[in-house]
């Protein structure tokens, strides 16, 4: 097995310490299935050509610049020594700034994670920092150059080694208050809610990522699998029958009810009641049993008279 290839390596600082350290990509999509743009005439791959948008002639490599639009249709033109020169040297550093409660941050700022691991040498002040966060339960805030940008990155521990996850910036991160600002402000309570409850309750369980298929992955596998093979081509199945629009209506079919109406929960103030009336029932079923049975005495009486 070919060891993975560091996508970075520098040194981590907490205090007086230091040690050296390599990021390694905990996410890839490199084993996704990728196409190429074919001409349907000649089954040739086609080429992606650069053109001027005015002349509609092609524009070669070193003649391609970046350019920053200032108003419609005007530019200025930013030379590659001249971003280059803008970009933050990185001493390959990681700083860590402060150690912060680990649910502090909230995961919509969560960027791209890391697996951070000691490179080579370092491996004891390398654990006393992984021990150390996982005693105190606390996470790391620390920045670098990564990737030619200023990074801010979230170092937690995570097994024997620690997670390091790229941080959104606050401008790059949309207010949720635009997002939500039509929801109106409902209060549901009741059967809509008990039976909400009771769904969720059945649907309880565990994360486990092996158990989620990428299913467009292997629906694209399957479907190029049938045409190399001559096969059949997969049909697309017909989708079920839409459910209730009514949400009571659907919520009671949910769990598994169907039109019936949720009996209400038991609370101890109500199985005292019940109680109560049990009690208090008996006597008069006793007493009502003597009665009958008199009666059906005299009835005996009366016929061997």
């Amino acid at each position: 097995m070919v060891a993975p290839r560091a996508n970075w390596k520098g040194f981590i600082e907490f205090g007086e310490v230091s040690c050296p350290v390599a990021l390694y990509t905990a996410a890839s999509s490199s084993e996704r299935i990728a196409f190429n743009t074919l001409n349907r005439k000649t089954g040739n791959r086609v080429k992606r050509e650069f053109v001027d948008s005015e002349t509609g002639e092609p524009v070669e490599r070193d003649d391609q610049v970046k350019g920053y639009e200032i108003e419609n249709g005007q530019y200025i033109i930013l030379e590659p020594d001249e971003v280059a020169a803008a970009v933050p040297d990185s001493d390959k550093t990681l700083k860590i700034d402060a150690f912060i409660p680990c649910n502090e941050i909230d995961d919509v700022y969560f960027d791209k994670p890391y697996y951070l691991a000691p490179d080579k040498m370092g491996t004891e002040a390398f654990v006393l920092l992984r021990d150390g966060m996982k005693t105190a339960k606390v996470a790391a805030i620390a920045r670098t150059v990564l990737f030619r940008r200023v990074r801010t990155v979230l170092i937690r521990p995570h097994g024997k080694g620690l997670i390091a996850t790229t941080l959104n910036f606050d401008y790059e991160v949309r207010s949720s208050e635009d997002a939500f600002e039509e929801l109106p402000d409902l209060k549901i309570e009741g059967e809509m809610l008990e039976l909400a409850e009771h769904i969720i309750g059945t649907k309880k369980g565990s994360f486990d990522a092996s158990s989620f298929d990428d299913r467009y992955e292997a629906a694209v596998a399957e479907l190029v699998k049938a045409k190399i093979e001559g096969r059949a081509l997969p049909k697309k199945k017909v989708p079920p029958a839409s459910k209730p629009s009514d949400l009571l209506q659907a919520l009671r079919e949910s769990a598994g009810m169907g039109g019936k109406k949720a009996e209400p929960k038991r609370t101890a103030a109500n199985a005292n009641k019940s109680t109560s009336r049990q009690k208090a029932a008996k006597p008069a079923a006793a007493k009502t049993k003597s009665a009958a049975s008199s009666k059906s005495a005299g009835s005996v009486a009366r016929r061997a008279g």
